[in-house]
């Protein structure tokens, strides 16, 4: 009996360390192959702070993998995923526009449905590893899709609040209490106008706190009755627009315009996808350093963004390598730096070889970031397919 198990622990041994070479010949051939490629990386663009740090990434990928990242810069991503999708129609099944995509939510859920994305690959990735599936279970299920392997884990995200604090005294802890804010503070609120991806987080943070029942939200939208499930948002939104920035009338871009806004003085409230967004602008002077982050006592939206490939694009070689090198310790670390970008980062630290895990032990605190216990709880995103739903529902009722 002991010389079987000896025999079958030896033989799981080889096993394993068969697997794990042939691992690395094939990473090694994509390696090969990536050399001299260029990715074509269709991202949103509306941030300096980002487009900087792609711009630093594009750099080390240069240096160290001779592969040439451009950054595409694109307003929203749907627009590339209704062009990937148009490049399919038409019989284009190679030669894509786009190499890497930056998706999340309702677009992974379309290229998933419609069979636009090439993989699975993250399992071939040798930073794949490293990722916290366990304690971050958002880097395994795209709001209620499941992943497969079909896009890289890049950040971490959870909806917070900003405030100036030298003109406000106590924050909001809740819609209701939004409600009660706005009425006290006429026109010094406000939020961007969906589809702007910030715009419509407000939609589903507001409608996730006002609804009777949210075990609909998170089943496919026509399996509920929409108008009972957003009667409560409507009505909300109904008494809000009129206390807000400009009475409602117009709505901010975007998150930037906000920060803007913000900074100028007009609003006195914002809103971010990314919890150090606020010690991120402190430190680079686009907001005052009386500006602070906030939640509400309920909990807040949270998920994971990440990166995908598309089916069609000739260069997934690079592609997989640009993939692999934004989730490598140094990229999520250099990312997670408040004074570069602030993005919290989907690696396990304690997977992390110590020298790894010390380049993020020495990054500064932001003097604006909320702590993991103070951000609280993480609120489910709904399933994807209520975001078109509740977007064209907003744009019939408020759009000018």
């Amino acid at each position: 009996m002991t010389r079987h198990r000896w025999a079958l622990a030896a033989t799981l041994t080889a096993t394993l360390a068969t697997g794990t070479a042939l691992a690395e010949t094939n990473w090694t051939g994509t390696l090969e192959q990536a050399r001299g490629q260029t990715v074509y990386f269709h991202a949103w663009g509306g941030s300096e702070v980002i487009n900087d740090y792609l711009r630093w990434a594009a750099e080390r990928v240069e240096d160290e993998f001779e592969v040439t990242l451009e950054h595409v810069k694109v307003a929203e991503i749907g627009t590339t995923i209704s062009q990937i999708l148009s490049e399919k129609t038409a019989g284009r099944d190679s030669g894509g526009a786009a190499d890497l995509v930056w998706i999340n939510g309702e677009n992974f859920a379309a290229m998933k449905e419609n069979d636009l994305l090439f993989g699975p690959f993250t399992q071939d990735l040798p930073n794949y590893p490293l990722v916290d599936t366990d304690n971050k279970p958002t880097t395994l299920f795209d709001f209620t899709t499941p992943v497969d392997n079909l896009e890289a884990p890049w950040g971490m995200a959870q909806l917070v609040f900003m405030a100036d604090t030298a003109r406000v005294d106590a924050t909001p802890r809740s819609m209701l209490d939004l409600l009660d804010f706005a009425r006290d503070n006429p026109g010094r609120v406000t939020y961007p106008a969906p589809p702007a991806f910030h715009g419509t987080t407000f939609l589903k943070q507001a409608l996730l706190e006002l609804a009777a029942d949210r075990e609909p939200l998170y089943s496919p939208v026509d399996e509920a009755d929409f108008d009972t499930v957003t009667e409560p948002l409507w009505a909300y939104l109904d008494l809000l627009h009129p206390l807000m920035w400009r009475n409602g009338e117009t709505f901010t871009s975007g998150a930037p315009e906000m920060t803007q806004l913000l900074n100028d003085g007009e609003i006195v409230l914002s809103l971010s996808f990314n919890p150090n967004d606020a010690s991120n602008a402190i430190a680079n002077g686009e907001l005052p350093d009386t500006v602070r982050t906030y939640v509400h006592d309920a909990g807040s939206i949270g998920n994971t963004h990440f990166i995908g490939i598309p089916y069609n694009s000739d260069n997934t070689a690079a592609a997989q390598v640009v993939a692999n090198f934004l989730m490598s310790p140094e990229a999520q670390a250099h990312k997670a730096d408040t004074s570069i970008w602030g993005d919290p980062t989907v690696l396990a630290l304690d997977k992390l070889a110590e020298s790894d895990r010390a380049l993020f032990e020495q990054l500064p605190a932001g003097v604006a970031t909320l702590s993991a216990d103070e951000l609280g709880a993480v609120l489910r995103e709904p399933d994807a397919s209520w975001v078109p739903a509740l977007e064209r529902a907003w744009q019939q009722r408020y759009a000018r």
